[in-house]
């Protein structure tokens, strides 16, 4: 087995894709389906952070970045709480996905029945006995945070809220929300109506992801409707630089929750908050939380897809190398001081036999370093490699021979 050294070529590189932190999807291969239930800690108590403990408010709080999934703070990320409007993400999510499909439109009418009509909490403001298009109580929902639009739809497109919400179950559980159950398109308070924060921040990732079409919606500043003009009540789109969406949320049991997402210089973040005691402290944590993980952590490009690595020797190959790549953008999310810790290595065997084809995996990348979590990333053929004739390969063979 040989080992290279890279240190001296990474220092001059940046890094990047699965993170020096924790992706989420690697995360959520080591949880177990079911957790065990435990008390939520005391609000003021901090998160967790790769640069150690931070003080938050918020009883629910996670943060990670979108392209490589690391996870810039954490706290009680997995415990099932009530995440009250949140949840109309996951509706929206059916919405979305019935239009990509073809099975909605966005001018479709829906019919607005009584039970809608009388929905309470917030409103779009339906009028009972009327039709609305898809495209505006999707607006009433995103925007209004209306509970009665929810119900236009849900009933629209399953004849009953009851067998939405088991849409959204099984849609859930298809897109990997692990600790999810909805009861209800609102996000009405139900004792059995529970998300993580975790779940929200992968079901934020997938519609940002699955639906850039429809996900703009979530940066409209107001709607109106039924002469009543609404503003979103996203407070991270007035108050924190690039921020472009997603929900807020608030029961009694819940506190003050929101699900928000910002973009800037091309790197895109995604913030979940829960437990809030006010409207005021949730505008003013996402906004705190938001600036500290943009100033503290930036993503390093280490290789490009189709950057050699390294030549690797091919033994009775028609090339006596072949290169070895990545095969994707290798991306990692770092605490900017920890760049200059970074440590990455080339492990292969040497020479690898003919024939070679492209994408096959022949070695690993690690990365480590002081402070920096290791990692191992597979390495791929970045080419084809056939083999030697019979003739060409007795050289090659006798030559190995008396070499030992």
């Amino acid at each position: 087995m040989r080992r290279r050294d890279m240190m001296g070529a990474a220092a001059g590189l940046t890094t990047g894709l699965a993170t020096g932190l924790v992706g989420t999807e690697a995360l959520a291969q080591r949880q177990a389906p079911q957790r065990a239930a435990r008390p939520a800690p005391p609000p003021t108590s901090p998160a967790n952070t790769p640069l150690g403990p931070l003080d938050t408010t918020a009883r629910h709080a996670l943060i990670i970045d979108y392209d490589t999934g690391a996870v810039l703070l954490e706290k009680v990320a997995d415990e099932r709480m009530p995440p009250s409007s949140m949840s109309k993400l996951m509706t929206m999510y059916v919405v979305f996905e019935l239009l990509k499909n073809g099975r909605l439109r966005m001018d479709q009418q829906l019919p607005v029945s009584e039970r809608a009509w009388r929905m309470g909490g917030s409103k779009m403001f339906v009028e009972v006995g009327s039709s609305i298009s898809v495209e505006n109580l999707s607006r009433g929902v995103i925007v209004q945070s209306g509970n009665d639009a929810c119900i236009v739809l849900a009933e629209g497109i399953s004849g009953s809220e009851t067998q939405f919400a088991e849409l959204m179950n099984e849609t859930a559980r298809r897109i990997g929300l692990r600790d999810s159950t909805f009861r209800n398109a609102t996000g009405w308070p139900d004792p059995e109506h529970r998300m993580t924060a975790r779940d929200l921040a992968t079901l934020a990732r997938r519609i940002i992801r699955d639906f850039p079409e429809y996900y703009s919606l979530y940066n409209e500043r107001s709607f109106r409707w039924n002469d009543i003009s609404q503003e979103n009540r996203n407070p991270a789109l007035s108050r924190v630089a690039g921020a472009d969406g997603l929900k807020t949320g608030h029961t009694e049991e819940a506190g003050y929750g929101l699900t928000a997402s910002a973009i800037r210089g091309g790197r895109r973040l995604i913030l979940v908050v829960n437990g809030l005691p006010s409207m005021r402290a949730r505008a003013e944590e996402s906004e705190r939380l938001f600036e500290w993980a943009f100033r503290e952590f930036e993503n390093v490009v280490v290789f490009r897809a189709a950057d050699t690595v390294e030549e690797v020797p091919v033994y009775l190959g028609e090339r006596a190398t072949v290169p070895l790549v990545a095969g994707r953008d290798l991306v990692l999310t770092l605490p900017r001081q920890w760049r200059r810790n970074l440590d990455v290595r080339v492990r292969y065997e040497q020479p690898v036999p003919a024939p070679v084809s492209k994408g096959q995996g022949i070695g690993t990348l690690l990365i480590g370093g002081q402070g920096v979590p290791e990692m191992n990333v597979p390495l791929i053929a970045g080419a084809d490699v056939d083999r030697l004739g019979l003739f060409p390969r007795i050289p090659a063979v006798i030559g190995r021979w008396f070499a030992g």
